[in-house]
């Protein structure tokens, strides 16, 4: 479902599944809102118990691992890319090429709402530039700024 509001496009996971080629248990983001077409858009994850990497990543201090923090930027800026492209670009693959200035400020753990948002800095061809802020409430949890490469599966 998408639908349109004052604050920009929401993006439900079924749509999700469509643009990107992510699945269970590696797609980290449950909704995408405030999307705005080559500008930005605000991924969503619900951040549970029941995450298969809280098994390990501490048993006694559930704790989510921060590449999967920026894993869920870049799965939020790949729905961004197709957004912004339109249907030619749905399950195309969006490489990494760069992470850069990653900051990782507090732990997000079981019941966070993460809320993950990318701002476009630039593109040109195949390539994009982003830079991301992941936050619960209005606390700053982890930054980066990151390049993709947006590539036929």
């Amino acid at each position: 479902m998408v639908s349109v509001g004052e604050t920009g496009k929401v993006i439900d996971i079924n749509r999700i599944m469509e643009m990107i080629p992510h699945r269970y248990p590696f797609l980290m983001v449950d909704k995408v809102v405030d999307v705005f077409a080559d500008v930005s858009a605000v991924g969503i994850k619900n951040v549970t118990i029941n995450e298969p990497f809280f098994q390990g990543h501490f048993p006694s201090r559930p704790v989510m691992p921060g590449v999967l923090i920026i894993e869920a930027m870049a799965q939020t800026a790949a729905v961004l890319v197709v957004e912004t492209l339109g249907p030619s670009a749905e399950g195309k693959l969006v490489y990494f090429m760069s992470v850069d200035s990653a900051r990782f400020r507090k732990p997000v753990g079981p019941g966070d709402q993460l809320a993950i948002h990318v701002f476009k800095e630039r593109s040109r061809g195949n390539v994009w530039k982003f830079r991301a802020e992941a936050k619960v409430g209005d606390t700053l949890m982890a930054e980066a700024t990151y390049a993709a490469m947006i590539l036929d599966n």
